[in-house]
């Protein structure tokens, strides 16, 4: 049976086509003494070349290793040691191509010597990929982009898949382009989103070290920052991938009536959350509580919403915009104090002039309990059904929950006190009245 090969896909044809060249052209490799001697020429250039980084490499990592680990230039020049692996396809690549002008001269041929150039350059990819990249996005596009361009470079395929990449045309409505740009765009865009994630990251460290800022100043400036970078890096693609702006004015017209109808919350809230940085009414840190009870200390102020942690671990999303609409009691404004009390009661045969100085001088031992802006205050509340009703209010500087036990820690001194002075705390007592007696028992 014979093969039809005018009756195959077109694909599979020109796979067929370059598989025959690459055939013929082996062939004309392995018969030809000039190919032998470039092949030669690749061997002894690349066991040169190991020889050569082998001897190199403990002297260089001598020379640059700092012997400060917090130097100026330590970071620098521990990131140039993490580059000794390329030192021996990087010595290959070098020789070869001083023995390529030899080999030319000679035998008037260096496609071997070429085709060896391509794949020192390929090693070289390799080894930066495999023993020098450590972030996890910047390895996976180095696996799955970078190395098999490399490869297509090294077999001489380039311009090939170039030109068929370029003359497919794809379109998505009136925009239409090809499958090159799509590729180049996945390439710039992924490059581009780690650039701007690795100059965020850099930038909010930065700012966040300004301790002289407020709090929400520094919030805001990592927000613009944040929004600036991602906005850069969006136009930049957008050139890289040769789409004109214009055409997109209706889908930002689009984008605007949803922000007048469906989106007129997110843009609420997003402008609620500008103010509240700019304010600096509540900041991360802040303990809160808002008028529908949602109360907990602020972990994160995001575009949208702010983010509360409870003293039991729960998180609790709010919008910005309930922060600016609603009453929000901030409990860790900077500088002011807590008022807390604790209530107890004595019984009525307690000399009650005694209590509030016994009280105070109790209380006032208490680490955390403050003299300012007021010292501790026993007052007479009432006189109750079981005994006479007092409490006394301290003022502390945080909040009576989670790590803290202010008010525990006040009425075990109430208590050791009143105890300590023979005074007795009450327990309920009723009187009971039976009208009509006791029924009479009967014999």
């Amino acid at each position: 049976m014979e093969f039809d090969l005018s009756a195959q896909p077109e694909i599979v044809q020109q796979t067929y086509g370059y598989a025959v060249q690459g055939w013929e052209l082996a062939l004309s490799w392995l018969l030809s003494p000039a190919a032998w001697s470039q092949f030669a020429l690749l061997v002894v250039a690349w066991l040169l070349a190991v020889l050569i980084s082998t001897r190199m490499k403990p002297a260089l990592q001598r020379l640059i290793e700092p012997d400060d680990r917090a130097g100026v230039f330590a970071t620098p020049r521990r990131f140039i040691l993490r580059f000794l692996p390329l030192l021996s396809p990087l010595l290959a690549y070098a020789l070869t191509g001083i023995g390529e002008s030899i080999v030319r001269s000679l035998f008037d041929s260096g496609a071997v010597i070429a085709f060896g150039k391509r794949v020192f350059l390929f090693l070289a990819a390799r080894a930066l990929v495999r023993d020098m990249i450590t972030d996890p996005l910047l390895k996976t596009m180095g696996r799955f982009i970078l190395l098999p361009i490399m490869a297509i470079y090294a077999v001489g395929l380039m311009d090939v898949v170039n030109t068929a990449l370029t003359e497919t045309i794809v379109g998505v409505g009136n925009i239409r382009f090809s499958l090159i740009t799509v590729v180049r765009g996945v390439i710039a865009g992924t490059f581009l989103f780690w650039l701007g994630q690795w100059s965020n990251t850099q930038t909010t460290q930065i700012i966040a070290q300004k301790e002289e800022m407020r709090p929400s100043i520094r919030q805001l400036l990592i927000k613009t920052v944040e929004f600036t970078i991602f906005a850069v890096a969006f136009l930049l693609l957008m050139n890289i991938m040769g789409i004109n702006l214009g055409a997109l004015a209706v889908l930002g017209g689009a984008i605007g009536v949803g922000l007048g109808f469906g989106l007129q919350k997110i843009a609420s809230n997003f402008i609620s959350g500008v103010i509240l940085l700019v304010e600096g009414q509540a900041t991360v840190g802040d303990f809160v509580e808002l008028d529908g009870g949602e109360a907990g200390t602020i972990v994160k102020m995001m575009a949208r919403a702010t983010i509360l942690e409870t003293f039991d671990g729960r998180w609790i999303v709010v919008p910005n915009e309930d922060f600016i609409t609603t009453r929000v009691a901030n409990y860790s404004d900077s500088g002011s104090a807590n008022r807390y009390e604790a209530a107890f009661s004595v019984s009525y045969d307690t000399d009650i002039n005694k209590v509030p100085a016994l009280v105070e001088a109790a209380v006032a031992t208490h680490p955390e309990v403050l003299d300012e802006p007021y010292p501790p205050d026993c007052e007479l509340r009432g006189f109750g059904d079981s005994g006479v009703d007092f409490a006394v209010e301290f003022w502390v500087n945080g909040l009576d929950d989670g790590p803290n036990k202010y008010t525990s820690d006040v009425l075990f001194l109430i208590w050791n006190a009143l105890k300590d002075a023979k005074i007795e705390i009450p327990f309920p007592q009723r009187v009971v009245e039976i009208k009509g007696g006791l029924p009479k028992a009967e014999a």
